[in-house]
This record gives structure tokens, C-alpha cells and sequence, in this order.
């Protein structure tokens, strides 16, 4: 398998050029449900590509007589005008990033008219800068209050008030529930949830196993990669009208794999070791030994958020709204979320022992290194 070169499109398309497998795209995504920005080359760690979801936005109600109800955050699922933001890598400025508001082409009732951008730092300066608290999916972290002129930005486009919120480098959130890999080699429990489920199956390598430190995760939902294959996307591609393909950053992965023998082989995917195209010619036991290890440990529920236009920044009312109606035929196969169709695998870094990652690149040899021989069952308390 290979990650293979998205397009220069807005909207990345998949174009199949390999029969062997390897990491077929590459995505980071600086705010939280913002769509993507392709990449060519990324730097693996171990809370995820760099400087992904460290922003996130939130709805604010100052006026809610509920404290609880007066930041709501803003998920695609919930907000499908996220959907009208794209994000890419700033031409000035390394350390940047830009946003780019595209209002619909029938304009809205409320919020901005006309495209606007917004340039962006990924480490920007927390000093002076309120700290919030906050809280996602039952996993709390601290976070810093963007100011004035990004809040204000964003307000204006979406026609509420909106914050933006930052979590700095060294800050993470508790991974819960049977995701983390270290939880299952070190036999304990989460601390947020009141049992262990025995039946947890997933593969642990001897490179997360005895590791002290616990996984942390930034505002991805419930760990730092989300692998897929572009064979299932394609499949999934088939279940719409003819010519229509479906959009693989709605999936919201970070590594798209191309070259899986067959379609959704990736369930029962324990981990995969990422080789270094620069030693292709070595043997593959070589290239394993020097190559960055992905462990998975849990399916990927899916939600509405597949259904999203992202055009309009509406639920798609053609076929393309009806993906996860179409998933829910065959693809409900995670016990642990019976009523939910599954698509892609979690996953956290293993690095065979490197804790702090390294850099991979679109057209480096992957290896599946570990087969479960049956599916996983995700828990997430809450989810």
C-alpha cells in the first residue's frame, strides 16, 4: 500500500496509479471540523499529524440561563456550515495557516455574503489570553480564548457569536473508554469510565507495551489518526448514482491507504508500520525495523456528518444525503455500536519504540504488521 498525492482541488480527489499498497493521501485539519488541508509530506507524533485540531470553535450563548448551555461546540454534524470553510497552508508564512469563508451560491439568511479569508498561526501566543475549560465527549482539557479579531472574523461569517478556542502544544485530552493502546497493555482502566470490557481484542505492540506516560489526544474525537483505505471509499462510491463519487475528506481521515486487497479488509487491521520510501530496496523485515508504526484499536462510528453538501453548507437533499442510510445496509458491524454503520480504523502511534514519531510522506511503502482475527468492539463512555 502507498499514501497517494490528493489533488490541488479544494476538494481532494483519489486517483488510483499503484497496485501495491501504501499511504494514498494525507490531511491535517488545524480547526476542528473545518475541511482538510492536503498534504505531500507530514510529521507523525504522538497526539497526531502536526498541529491538527488544535482549534476548535464554539457557539456562544452568554445568555443561557444553563452555565452548561453557554459554549456549545461546533461540530460538522451539528453545524453543517462548517462545511463552507477550507483551509490551507499559508504562501507567506510556514508557521501559518489561511481560512477561507465560501458563502453559497444562494447566499444565506443570516452570516457573511461574500468570501472572505483569514491567516492564521498554528502556535499563536498565549499570553494575555483567557484559559476555558473544555469538554468533549466526556474528556476535559484546557484551552485558550482566541482574541478579538479571530472571533469576531468567524462571528461574522456565520451571523452567531462564535469563539475560537486553542490548545497549546504539551496540552492534551484523556483518551477513554477501550481506545487507548496503553491502557490495554497496562490492564487498567479508564479513569472516567466505571468498567473494562474483557472482550477487547486489539493487537498491543511491544512498543506501547510498559510505556508510563498515557495517551493524550487533542480535539480529534476519540484519538489521534483515522486511517481508511481507498478501495472502501470507492465502495462506497458505488452506492451512488452513476458518475458521482464520494468526497473522501468527509470521512475526515488523516491517512488514506491505497492498494487493500479487498474492500473493508481494514476491520480486522490491528496495526500498520509506515516505511520510509528512501529504504525501499532493503528487505522488509529491514524496513519494518525503521519504519512508523500505527497501532488500530477501534472502528470509526459514523454519523450524519457523511451526509453534509458541503456547497451549500447544508444535509445534501440529492443522493449524496443518503450515505449513511446506504452505509447502515451492511456495514453496522461493530457490536459495541449495533445501530451505527462503521467506516475506517483509529489509531495511535507506536513508532516501534520512538515515542516521537517521525515524518512520512505521500508515496511511502505500508505494510499491514498485525491481523486481528476478529472485528473490535468500540467503547467510548457517552458515544
Amino acid at each position: 500500500m502507498k499514501i497517494k498525492q490528493a489533488s490541488s482541488n479544494s476538494t481532494p480527489l483519489l486517483h488510483s496509479n499503484a497496485d501495491d499498497n501504501g499511504p494514498h493521501q494525507l490531511y491535517v485539519h488545524p480547526i476542528k471540523s473545518l475541511r482538510p488541508i492536503p498534504l505531500s509530506s507530514a510529521e507523525l507524533t504522538s497526539t497526531g499529524i502536526a498541529n491538527d485540531r488544535r482549534y476548535m470553535l464554539f457557539k456562544h450563548n452568554p445568555s443561557a440561563p444553563d452555565p452548561s448551555k453557554r459554549l456549545q461546540r461546533m461540530t460538522v454534524t451539528f453545524f453543517a456550515e462548517l462545511g463552507l470553510f477550507t483551509q490551507a497552508l499559508s504562501e507567506s508564512n510556514d508557521g501559518n495557516f489561511t481560512v477561507t469563508y465560501n458563502p453559497p451560491p444562494g447566499g444565506r439568511k443570516v452570516g457573511g455574503r461574500e468570501q472572505k479569508q483569514l491567516e492564521m498561526t498554528f502556535k499563536p501566543d498565549t499570553q494575555g489570553l483567557d484559559e476555558t475549560e473544555v469538554d468533549l465527549h466526556g474528556s476535559k482539557t484546557k484551552a485558550f480564548t482566541m482574541g478579538w479579531n479571530v472571533n469576531e472574523w468567524f462571528t461574522e461569517c456565520f451571523g452567531w457569536e462564535v469563539l475560537c478556542v486553542y490548545m497549546p502544544e504539551g496540552s492534551t485530552r484523556q483518551v477513554l473508554g477501550n481506545l487507548s493502546p496503553n491502557a490495554v497493555a497496562s490492564g487498567t482502566k479508564s479513569r472516567s469510565s466505571n468498567s473494562w470490557f474483557s472482550s477487547f481484542t486489539t493487537y498491543v505492540p511491544e512498543s506501547l507495551k510498559g510505556k508510563q506516560k498515557d495517551d493524550g489526544i487533542t480535539f480529534a474525537d476519540c484519538a489521534p489518526y483515522l486511517v481508511v483505505t481507498e478501495e472502501s471509499v470507492k465502495d462506497v462510491s458505488s452506492r451512488l448514482p452513476d458518475g458521482a463519487e464520494m468526497d473522501v475528506t468527509k470521512f475526515r481521515a488523516n491517512i488514506v491507504l491505497e492498494g487493500a486487497e479487498e474492500v473493508y479488509e481494514e476491520d480486522y487491521w490491528g496495526a500498520v508500520s509506515i516505511l520510509p520510501s528512501a529504504t525501499a530496496e532493503e528487505e522488509p523485515a529491514d524496513r519494518n525495523s525503521g519504519g512508523l508504526e500505527i497501532v488500530l484499536t477501534q472502528n470509526c462510528i459514523r454519523c450524519q456528518s457523511l451526509n453534509i453538501d458541503y456547497t451549500n453548507g447544508i444535509y445534501a437533499k440529492d443522493e449524496a444525503g443518503t450515505v449513511l442510510k446506504k452505509l447502515m445496509r451492511d456495514r453496522r458491524v461493530d457490536a459495541g455500536k449495533k445501530h451505527s454503520p462503521v467506516f475506517g480504523r483509529y489509531g495511535f502511534l507506536g513508532s516501534n519504540g520512538n515515542e516521537k514519531g517521525g515524518r512520512v510522506k505521500v508515496g511511502d511503502e505500508v505494510m499491514v504488521s498485525k491481523r486481528n482475527d476478529e472485528r473490535t468492539k468500540f467503547y467510548w463512555p457517552g458515544l
